[in-house]
């Protein structure tokens, strides 16, 4: 059982732990519990329950507005959560307990009023910042909510769902009012417009017509017909009603909700088609009611149903679109909004604004009120030895005891009376300019990053802005950074790069300007000339010239990258020519075949320009665009899709190729592959085609055997070399199909369509009958383009000793092929699978914790929760663990797989997640087995899962985390971090208005880690432990006097030396640190990243260098004291013989305390700028100055303490000798150690300051492979950061700046297949990672209409074909009656002749 000591220990801290982890947001969060399941009217009254006895509308049937607020503050709230924010720092507390007893006359030295002057001044400091930095999140809301939308008005019109009132904000700002104009829809920018022909827009009461209004997205309800119109933001989620496209189909980007960059397709609900104009969503005829769930954060599911004349029909989430998507490929989109503000699932998914606290403010907590409890020490010894001596002296009539009998003034009760003042007399040991000094320093580092070119986007001309100022010192101590995936290591781009053809790798990037461009076609449809493909760089010609004219086309300016190959456009030429061997023949097949696949296989649709006569294609897949692009850039242009008709025009065909589309056996994530049926629409070739691509191990395993084994051999190797360069790659292949097979599996195919059991598993079953047997084309190599420097600014932040983890929306083989690009997986890297299937995640995660770190306990009460950053792959080689492969069916990589030195990535799902995060146990197996993994990749997850990830870590680890998205779907994981950094991309300024820094790019994040912040923090952590210091030093002299001022609790100096401490004598040093001292520069910063480990580790403040500073106050404060007062004391100096006065001795110590505080200040300091020494000497010359005039002003003018004092002092040898012996004796301590330490105890900031010292231009980016000139401590330290990101940096690097490569790559031997393995724990099965990646919406609305059309054509044809099969056999039938009628008769019977 544990002591009573041990127990008061225990509350005590608990009571602490409390206190600290109070949060204020909690207080004034706005977050609610969702509202009750809806019911939405259109031209229909409320039912009666809807209102109360009153005939009011009952408050829970309102529905929020769709205003939202990211801001903090409201006009209500401002003061007092400010106040509430503000007086969690301890010190406050003390500020006002000192102030209110200084309006007590018996304990004040100064006037009340002026006592809480100072802190009503910091308070109102803070708040106005606070204010601002508020002020610019509501300017940023005001420019969402004052977005504009078309919503229905005029008429018969008339929205009668409840609503509730938007908030009162700081800003709420004055719409100026234009007058209105009405305008035909899609006109550039009208107030109000039409879209119905019989609208009369410029006559009379035009206002008083159905109209399209625009109106603010704040003022939008919950009820309201609302138009999309192309490109537009959806403000709130909808229910579609109609779209402009044909069977009401739409198509929005959801990459803002989920990161995929493919577009989803979405459809009307059927009933509502009519719907499509102002007049008909008007007219009160269509009346209709609208039933929902209530609102909840499944981004992925939506139940409710619409009730139209008496018919009810379903609504799911194909049917609507949510706030937070883009309206693309669609001209227009009629809905009705459901949800709202709040209740929208985007808004849903993210946290309301915290109040974060730097954890420099966090760690500063114990350290004050560890002063404050010595403080109370000191002034209890005071009054306890003062009620004492008083006790002891009075009875002998002391004095200074006089009259001490009374109820008020006795030696007893002066004990209290001590107490209290001697606090007012060490108060200074907890500066009140502390915060008001790291405030202003904080608010010009914030100035210091917003003016840094460096990190300043030239193209955008935005510059970074720290958007909350306060938590600039938490950029040097991250350990852990979440980053999103899509617009913030992409650009949203998919870019062709380089293919393998035949066995024959084409890598792109030569120059095609050297080529001559053509002229430019004159019609679209002509024959002999080739249109300008609003995509295509090659244009082809098709006379008898054949491709030796083509070349690129500088005719249509675009920003599309081109894909271009010397080599490939010489080997077409050779494929066109007649006289060939067979070598170059077979060739000419594998590269007509390949650009065929990939300008058939697919839903791509076309647009043509009537203007110029341009076709540009619309996908829904970004991959699909990319590849079909490449194509067009070939000659191998798709011209568009007519029904069932594919347009093709080629370099070898004189017209336009059509192909009949049979059949689209659709990608799905467990299929792995696309394909499709057609056949020649026209000429003698009638053959059917099996086009397919997909994943490389699924294509190898439906090949034909024993056909094209070179070519397998040469493909497997260059999907090697670029899956190792972080290329998404897709393997493609053909088949030929006789009438018979196909008649035959059409018929079960047809049949699987229809099923009513298993549908999708017959489906798949009979389609991969067909997919055997495929012959081998070659493989595509796509770039998912990244942010520019994103690969380099990871590989250095992993140097740095930071973990990376990314968290993104999209699927498994995305987040995979990113995390090869951005460096976060290495070519040799172990890849662990852990995802949502019929194996438990717990169970998967067990299994991967036994197979590949067999020494990791797998029980979750064992579980420890290193803070390490050493890699996995340091620690695998310390322990000497004995990797082993798990024992699965023979696969090709292997008996050693498992045993890489590339270490360990694991890559979890959200469907795994869902499950981790409901059992506290399995969180912790999680984080175990990611702790011991180099890098995590999160996929598929949603926002509310990527802030759960961000807590798990930061609440378990206990380290910094900092999140970085440019997306609303980041929102929730940008504010569970410690700090939030939003990129201004094309996703909106969701992240921005929600984060703490603003960038534009990924790769400025790197310099604002490594340079400002850790910069930041060395300086705010010296600027704190020298501000603790420097107030140590005077009250330790004021201490010591005590001893001989009978512990009365009075003052050593003149109290004008006490009030003037820490604003005027000693504050400029330490501001000087904080603003402008600098350990090294900020080039050697970002060449030696390993140097940030120092931030990491919190080696620039703690409570060991508090102590340490602490202890060299007393140290300083004790000689101080007692050199100078021994020495004043012993003998006189004054020539008249008379005593020392008090003054003398004081004036003396006052001047050498506040020379030794900011000398040892500016000493701490590594960089004497000229700022900085003006700030160390401006205190020392001030005190002088001060000295001097204050003592020789007269009593006639003011009374002052010191008057002549002077005249003593400066003629006294004492006064001369004292100072400078007293500063030495002081300082020398200190700095003989911090000698000596440099001189034979180096540090790793010590050596490459003399390096860059000794040489300024040194290269020091290769300082981490050289010993020359470096300690072993060095060497080590960096060696040891190092080895966990080197691997082949320079080389991807390389190729993502130029994605320019040589054949010579692949001139020689064959790779090593095994350089990289994926284990996925779900089924146990290993594979070869060869960088398959394919997006594009499964099972979706467009891929199933297509679908629906084909099979109703081909019913359509089949009974075409009965009709004329029972219309021949009637013919028949009828024509072989005819025949039977016509027989000859028989012969008669009986003899001729003559008798």
């Amino acid at each position: 059982m544990p002591p009573p000591s041990a127990k008061r220990g225990s509350r005590l801290s608990q009571w602490y732990g409390r206190i600290a982890a109070f949060n204020v947001e909690e207080l004034f969060s706005r977050k609610r519990e969702p509202g009750p399941p809806r019911t939405v009217f259109v031209h229909q009254d409320l039912p009666q329950e809807y209102y109360d006895h009153k005939g009011r509308v009952k408050k829970e049937t309102r529905h929020t507005s769709n205003q939202v607020i990211t801001s903090k503050y409201t006009i209500i709230t401002f003061v007092p959560r400010n106040l509430l924010e503000q007086f969690r720092r301890i010190a406050n507390i003390f500020f006002l307990s000192v102030a209110i007893l200084q309006f007590f006359p018996k304990f004040s030295t100064i006037s009340g009023a002026v006592a809480i002057l100072p802190l009503i001044i910091i308070i109102a400091i803070t708040a106005a910042k606070d204010g601002y930095e508020d002020f610019k999140r509501h300017q940023s809301d005001k420019k969402v909510n004052y977005s504009k939308v078309y919503a229905l008005s005029g008429g018969e019109w008339s929205n009668r769902n409840p609503t509730k009132a938007k908030t009162k904000t700081f800003v709420r700002g004055i719409i100026p009012s234009r007058a209105p104009s009405a305008r035909k829809m899609g006109s550039s920018d009208p107030t109000w417009a039409f879209d119905y022909e019989d609208a009369d827009v410029q006559g009379q009461g035009a206002h008083d017509r159905p109209q399209w209004k625009k109106i603010l997205w704040e003022d939008l309800r919950v009820g309201d017909f609302v138009k999309i119109r192309e490109d537009e933001h959806i403000p709130a989620d909808l229910l579609i009603c109609a779209t402009s496209e044909e069977e009401d189909v739409a198509f929005v980007e959801t990459k803002n909700l989920d990161g995929e960059t493919n577009l989803k397709s979405r459809h009307a609900v059927p009933c509502l088609t009519h719907l499509n104009n102002a007049q008909d969503c008007a007219d009160t005829l269509n009346k209709f009611h609208v039933k929902c769930d209530r609102p909840d954060t499944d981004m992925y599911r939506l139940n409710a149903n619409v009730t139209l004349n008496g018919y009810t029909s379903s609504v799911d989430l194909s049917m609507t679109l949510l706030r937070g998507t883009v309206l693309r490929n669609t001209k227009w989109v009629v809905g009705i909004v459901l949800f709202t503000g709040l209740d929208t699932k985007i808004v849903m998914n993210s946290g309301g604004t915290p109040s974060k606290r730097s954890k420099v403010e966090r760690q500063m907590n114990p350290q004050v009120l560890f002063n404050l409890v010595l403080m109370a020490g000191m002034a209890v010894v005071c009054a306890i030895v003062d009620s004492l001596l008083e006790v002891h002296y009075y009875p002998r009539q002391a004095p200074w005891l006089y009259g001490d009998n009374t109820s008020g003034d006795n030696p007893r009760i002066n004990g209290l009376v001590t107490w209290a003042y001697s606090l007012l007399t060490f108060q200074d040991i907890v500066p009140i300019s502390l915060y008001i000094s790291i405030e202003f320093v904080k608010t010009c580092q914030a100035a210091w990053i917003y003016f840094d070119a460096d990190i300043w986007y030239e193209k955008t001309n935005q510059a970074t802005i720290a958007r909350s100022w306060n938590l600039s010192d938490d950029l040097g101590q991250i350990e852990y950074i979440f980053s999103d995936k899509t617009g913030t290591l992409t650009q949203n781009l998919m870019v062709f790069r380089q293919c393998s053809i035949g066995g024959v790798a084409y890598t792109g990037g030569d120059n095609k300007d050297e080529e001559i461009p053509l002229e430019k076609p004159s019609s679209l449809h002509s024959k002999d000339d080739i249109p300008g493909i609003g995509i295509g760089v090659w244009a082809a010609n098709h006379s008898s010239g054949g491709l030796s004219s083509r070349a690129p086309d500088p005719l249509k300016d675009d920003d599309t990258i081109h894909f271009y190959d010397r080599g490939l456009e010489q080997d077409l030429e050779a494929a066109l020519s007649e006289e060939s061997d067979p070598e170059t023949r077979r060739h000419a097949r594998s590269l007509n075949g390949f650009f065929t696949v990939l300008s058939l296989c697919h839903t791509v649709l076309t647009a043509e320009d009537p203007e110029t006569g341009h076709i540009t294609y619309k996908a829904q897949s970004p991959d699909e665009a990319a590849l079909v692009q490449a194509a067009a850039d070939v000659g191998y242009q798709f011209l568009g899709r007519d029904r069932d008709i594919l347009s093709l025009r080629t370099p070898h065909s004189e017209g336009v190729e059509k192909y009949e589309l049979l059949n689209i056996l659709e990608f799905t994530s467990a299929r792995k592959r696309m394909s499709v049926v057609l056949r020649r629409a026209e000429g003698d070739d009638h053959r059917l085609f099996l086009l397919t691509k997909g994943a490389d191990n699924v294509i190898f395993e439906r090949l034909k055997r024993g056909m094209d084994d070179d070519i397998r051999e040469e493909t497997e190797r260059h999907l090697s070399q670029f899956a190792n360069e972080g290329l998404r790659t897709l393997t493609l292949a053909y088949k030929v199909i006789s009438d018979n097979d196909y008649e035959a599996w059409s018929k079960r195919y047809h049949e699987a369509t229809i099923a009513m059991d298993n549908r999708e598993e017959q489906i798949e079953a009979v389609s991969s009958e067909l997919e055997q047997d495929l012959r081998l084309l070659g493989a595509t190599a796509i770039e998912d383009k990244l942010q520019d420097g994103v690969p380099e600014t990871i590989a250095d932040l992993k140097r740095a000793g930071i973990k990376i983890w990314v968290a993104t929306g999209d699927k498994l083989e995305t987040a995979i092929a990113i995390g090869r690009s951005t460096n976060l997986i290495n070519p040799d890297s172990n890849i662990i699978i852990v995802r949502g299937g019929p194996r438990p995640a717990q169970q998967q995660i067990k299994a991967a914790l036994v197979q590949f770190f067999p020494e990791a306990n797998a029980s979750a009460s064992a579980v420890s929760l290193p803070r390490s950053s050493t890699t996995s792959r340091d620690k695998d080689k310390d322990r000497g663990i004995p990797l082993q492969r798990m024992v699965t069916a023979p696969s090709i990589v292997g008996t050693d797989n498992g045993d890489r030195p590339g270490g360990f990535v694991l890559v979890v799902d959200g469907a795994a997640l869902l499950e981790v995060f409901a059992d506290e146990e399995d969180k912790a197996l999680l984080l175990r087995l990611a702790t011991l993994c180099e890098g995590v990749i999160c996929c598929r997850v949603s926002p509310l899962q990527k802030a759960l990830v961000v807590h798990l870590v930061k609440d378990n680890l206990g380290v910094m985390t900092l999140a970085i998205g440019d997306g609303a779907n980041d929102v929730s994981m940008i504010q569970a971090a410690d700090v939030g950094v939003g990129i201004s991309g094309e996703e909106g300024l969701q992240a921005v208005n929600s984060s703490d820094y603003a960038i534009a790019q990924f790769r400025f994040l790197k310099k604002l880690l490594l340079v400002h912040g850790h910069w930041s923090y060395a300086r705010n952590g010296l600027m704190i432990v020298n501000f603790f210091y420097k107030n140590i030093v005077p009250t330790g002299a004021l201490w010591w006097f005590q001893i001989y001022c009978g512990w009365s609790g009075a003052f050593a100096f003149n109290y004008i030396y006490i009030l003037l401490w820490n604003s005027v004598w000693t504050i400029a040093p330490v501001i000087g640190i904080g603003l402008f001292d600098r350990f090294l520069d900020a080039r050697v910063l970002m060449a030696v990243p390993e140097l940030y480990h120092y931030g990491r580790k919190g080696s620039w403040f703690g409570m060991r260098l508090f102590f340490l500073y602490m202890f060299d106050g007393l140290v300083q404060s004790t000689i101080i004291f007692f050199f100078i007062w021994y020495t004043y004391v012993s003998v006189t100096s004054r020539p008249d013989g008379f005593a020392i006065a008090q003054s003398e001795i004081s004036t003396t110590m006052a001047i050498t305390t506040v020379m030794v505080a900011n000398m040892y200040t500016g000493f701490n300091a590594t960089a004497w700028t000229g700022w900085l020494f003006f700030a160390v000497w401006l205190g020392i010359v001030i005190v002088w100055v001060f000295t001097v005039i204050y003592s020789i002003i007269a009593p006639s003018y003011a009374v002052t303490p010191l008057f002549g004092s002077t005249l003593f002092s400066f003629h006294s040898a004492y006064f001369w000798l004292c100072i400078p012996f007293a500063f030495v004796l002081a300082m020398a301590p200190r700095y003989l150690f911090k000698g000596w330490q440099f001189i034979f105890r180096p540090n790793d900031i010590d050596i490459v300051r003399w390096i860059s010292q000794n040489d300024p231009h040194a290269d020091l980016s290769h300082l981490t492979m050289h010993s020359d000139g470096a300690k072993s401590t060095l060497k080590d330290m960096l060696e040891a950061q190092r080895r966990t990101s080197m691997s082949s940096v320079a080389s991807r690097t390389t190729s993502r700046r130029s994605s320019i490569v040589t054949l010579d790559r692949f001139a020689g031997p064959s790779m090593d297949i095994r350089s990289a393995s994926r284990t996925d724990m779900a089924t146990g099965m290993t594979s070869v990672e060869r960088g398959f990646d394919f997006a594009t919406e499964e099972r979706g609305v467009a891929i199933q209409r297509i679908q629906t059309n084909l099979s109703e054509r081909r019913e359509n044809k089949v009974a075409r074909k009965r009709s004329i099969l029972k219309g021949k056999e009637t013919l028949s039938h009828v024509l072989s009656l005819k025949r039977m009628r016509k027989k000859p008769p028989s012969p008669k019977k009986g003899g001729s002749g003559s008798d």
